[in-house]
């Protein structure tokens, strides 16, 4: 059985990142996984009707009285945008079929291994994303684009 893997559609080039660029990782392996339609190009911002581009967004942590927060760098909370964005990720996954996601670590939407600390200065924390925390929640192995090894060798266990 062919596993099919979501894709944040940076990773594949579409300029749909916060500040209108991409970070196309179109490596051997991610060409002959879209040969073979393996993938599902993703964008849960998008989805969730968020422009491009867009003011950069953090992750606000919670204290014991309140959920953590997505804040644009002006102040603007948007967090029922990104929770709607981790939704509709899910939703396309699972009507894909997929098994697996290859996100953009990082983002307040996509990152799996760091996200931002919500100071907007540049500092990263360990962390997940609300898209990749949903998806991970649900069965989906998520991976960063810095982890393809891993993913690659999980699909080839997968697939034996």
């Amino acid at each position: 059985m062919i596993n099919k893997i979501l894709v944040s559609a940076c990773l594949m080039g579409f300029k749909v990142r916060y500040d209108g660029s991409e970070k196309a990782q179109m490596i051997d392996q991610l060409r002959r996984w879209q040969e073979e339609q393996r993938l599902v190009i993703h964008c849960p911002e998008l989805a969730a009707g968020l422009p491009t581009p867009r003011p950069p967004a953090e992750i606000v942590s919670g204290d014991n009285k309140t959920q953590d927060r997505i804040i644009e760098i002006t102040g603007k909370e948007i967090t029922e945008h990104y929770q709607l964005g981790a939704w509709l990720a899910l939703r396309t996954a699972q009507d894909a079929g997929c098994t697996a996601a290859l996100l953009t670590d990082g983002s307040p939407t996509c990152g799996s291994q760091f996200i931002y600390d919500g100071s907007f200065s540049g500092r990263r924390k360990s962390g997940m994303g609300v898209a990749a925390s949903l998806l991970s929640a649900h069965g989906i192995a998520v991976f960063s684009e810095h982890n393809l090894a891993d993913l690659i060798a999980w699909i080839d266990a997968k697939e034996r």
